[in-house]
Parts: C-alpha cells; sequence; structure tokens
C-alpha cells in the first residue's frame, strides 16, 4: 500500500464521524467523483488501512461490567495463553505489554458475579498463569476508534 494522502484521511474522517454516509455524499463533500471516492475505499479495505464494523455500547446490550485484566505468565506460555484468552466471547481485546503485567485484556460482563466466575473458573484453569490484576471500570470518560486528527 501506498502512503495515505489527504483525500484518504479525508474520506475516512467522514466514515468515522459517519460511517453510514454514502460514497455519493463523501463525493460531494471533497469535490470529487463517486468512483473517486469507491476505489479510494476499496484499495483502503484491501489493504487493511480500516474495516466497517458495528460498535455497539455494551451498557445497551446488557454488558455492564467493564474489566481490564493485567496477566502474568510463566516464562514460555505467553502464546498460548493469549491464544486461549482470544477464545473467550467476554475478552474483546487481548494484548502483549511491557511493564508489570505480560498481557492484557479488556472483558465485559453483565454483572459482577460472571465477572468473578471468569476470573476463578475460566482464568484459573489456564495453566501457566502466576498472577492477575482485575481493574473495573467505574466511568468511561472517553471511547474513540478515531486515529486521524
Amino acid at each position: 500500500m501506498g502512503k495515505l494522502d489527504q483525500k484518504d484521511l479525508a474520506i475516512l474522517n467522514y466514515l468515522q464521524e459517519n460511517g453510514r454516509c454514502s460514497y455519493t455524499e463523501i463525493a460531494r463533500l471533497l469535490n470529487v467523483s463517486e468512483g473517486t471516492v469507491r476505489t479510494r475505499i476499496n484499495r483502503m479495505l484491501k489493504d487493511d488501512v480500516f474495516e466497517f464494523v458495528i460498535h455497539t455500547n455494551p451498557n445497551k446490550i446488557g454488558l455492564n461490567v467493564q474489566a481490564i485484566i493485567g496477566i502474568t505468565t510463566k516464562l514460555g506460555k505467553h502464546e498460548e495463553i493469549a491464544e486461549e484468552l482470544r477464545s473467550y466471547s467476554e475478552v474483546r481485546f487481548v494484548g502483549a505489554f511491557s511493564g508489570t503485567h505480560d498481557i492484557i485484556i479488556q472483558a465485559y460482563f453483565k454483572n459482577n458475579e460472571e465477572l468473578m466466575d471468569f476470573v476463578n473458573k475460566k482464568l484459573a484453569q489456564i495453566d501457566g498463569i502466576e498472577s492477575e490484576e482485575v481493574n473495573v471500570e467505574l466511568k468511561q470518560y472517553k471511547d474513540s476508534f478515531s486515529y486521524i486528527p
């Protein structure tokens, strides 16, 4: 993929503001043809610059507890544990980190009891986890997937 230019970034910006914005509307706003917008979007999709997703509000679908869980692993078990964590439906994000924890996950639960079951039953069963630190979100100030200034 070549470097993104200002038109590509502008297209991405319009889509981030309103993912339902039509190619025709974006073309009008940028003063280019609809075909130009369609071609650029298709190229960026093909090159994995972005993907279309639905960002659901977890609270609106009954997931009222968000936890960020830091996990410390035994040496040599990092990849295996990360793969297993990816398989759990409660887990939205799994990442390797430097610092205090080897792996950090973000997970959503209906209530604190489900969170406790996840930690005490699912995480406790995974071979190679030495410790975990559970942080529950009390209030959210920002949740954005926009990386374009």
